[in-house]
């Protein structure tokens, strides 16, 4: 009778610290939330248990239609796993192989005769990317059949390096999955993604997107705030990101997804084992996500101002997914928070009390820098602290720690030293001194 004593009181007492743990995530997450830094959701996933799962904000602002655990967000290049995923099926059944090359489909591609479809899995084409290393224009925007223009731009692309001698991230190499998917299957990439993975492990929220946002249908636009208001961004048209990049999913379901393809539910062992291997840090759609000891596998996306997350820690068969459709804030420090407080690590919350005056006072001035021809005005306005280069409009600076200054919607850091500072931004940093 003892040990049945002891056996609840210990179960009960494990209990309250995971309602504990899971109480403070949702209090950080309403404290960014309520300080205009985040909207979007959360899910946490033990085995095929959710077991957090949670929306916030907003999914129609103007409207002040509230999300939930339920709401449907555009994933961006999340879709990379499930384009993946799909092309190692057909690989399994043998309707293509890891070393056919890419002209059997495109010849006209540059070097299209030694790019291997593994090398387009991996990232290490040489293939230009058409949405970051290129832009199109509102002419080609607006033409009949988008899929087609793209795939003629991709196709005309001078080759940035020889294939598979280095990494390079480029959506077209996506892009030329999906069409090569829909070239074999004879069947639409949506439709692919429903027979294929959808339906194939019961995912409830998970497709390729009609043209616009249905908000009747639990869909949800994405957000920049302004200073003041959540302001929408505008859609983009769904060939645009196409297999790279435009699917719709949950949090939930993200999670789901990851496992059900560690268990084996989706491709082989031996494929998700290619899947999991990485050349230059990348996998097949892959990527490993480390956070202390333990080595998540997942991927991160960007769409419109959507920024989303899903990682997979196959020891404990744990999975957490954060989409982000109010973009003001890191996401990955947003995850970092998530993460330390679920471990159990000390997680301090974010400060965002107003500026003491001294220190506005401390930093103000023009700066300029010998790294780049530009220069920066930093200036407190109503109790705030502002930044404007040349040329440009002001932005609000939100401090970080007693001297690290951040504009989160453009992923600027400015770290503050004695009359100057260090500008990080995309992985470069450049040094300001203050002007006499």
């Amino acid at each position: 009778m003892k040990k049945i004593l002891f056996f609840l009181v210990f179960s009960f007492s494990t209990c309250l610290v995971a309602q504990n743990r899971f109480q403070k995530i949702d209090s950080l997450l309403n404290y960014l939330n309520k300080n205009d830094k985040f909207m979007g959701s959360i899910s946490i996933r033990e085995g095929n248990k959710v077991v957090f799962a949670k929306g916030y904000g907003f999914a129609d602002a103007d409207e002040k239609i509230k999300a939930d655990y339920t709401t449907k967000y555009k994933v961006g290049s999340i879709s990379k796993i499930f384009t993946a995923v799909i092309t190692m099926q057909l690989i399994e059944e043998k309707k293509l192989r890891l070393d056919t090359k890419l002209s059997k489909f495109y010849p006209k591609i540059e070097n299209a005769d030694k790019i291997s479809i593994e090398d387009l899995l991996h990232h290490r084409s040489g293939i230009k990317d058409y949405i970051n290393q290129d832009s199109l224009s509102q002419e080609e925007l607006d033409t009949p059949d988008l899929k087609q223009t793209i795939l003629n731009k991709i196709v005309n692309y001078k080759s940035i390096a020889e294939p598979n001698t280095k990494f390079e991230y480029s959506n077209s190499n996506y892009y030329l999955l999906g069409i090569i998917i829909e070239t074999i299957t004879k069947k639409s990439f949506k439709e692919n993604l429903e027979s294929r993975i959808v339906k194939k492990i019961g995912l409830k929220n998970t497709y390729y997107p009609s043209e616009h946002v249905n908000i009747s249908n639990k869909e949800s636009y994405s957000y920049l705030f302004d200073g003041t208001i959540w302001q929408k961004t505008e859609e983009w048209k769904n060939d645009i990101a196409y297999a790279a990049g435009a699917v719709i999913s949950t949090p939930d379901d993200l999670t789901a997804f990851l496992y059900e393809l560690f268990e084996g539910r989706l491709v082989k062992k031996t494929s998700l084992e290619s899947m999991k291997e990485l050349k230059d840090s990348y996998g097949k759609a892959l990527i490993q996500m480390p956070f202390g000891e333990r080595k998540f596998y997942g991927h991160t996306g960007g769409i419109e101002s959507f920024r989303s997350v899903v990682g997979y820690y196959p020891m404990e068969k744990t999975g957490i997914s954060l989409i982000v459709n109010g973009d003001n804030y890191n996401r990955n420090d947003i995850m970092i928070g998530i993460l330390s407080i679920y471990y159990k690590l000390p997680f301090p919350f974010p400060s965002f009390e107003t500026i003491n005056p001294e220190t506005i006072k401390k930093y103000s001035g023009t700066y300029s820098s010998n790294d780049i021809p530009l220069k920066i005005t930093v200036f407190g306005k109503d109790g705030e602290l502002l930044a404007q280069a040349t040329g440009q409009s002001s932005f609000p600076l939100t401090q970080k720690n007693q001297n690290t200054f951040v504009f989160q919607a453009a992923r600027i850091e400015l770290e503050f030293g004695e009359k100057s500072f260090i500008l990080h931004q995309g992985g470069q940093k450049f040094t300001f001194n203050l002007e006499d």
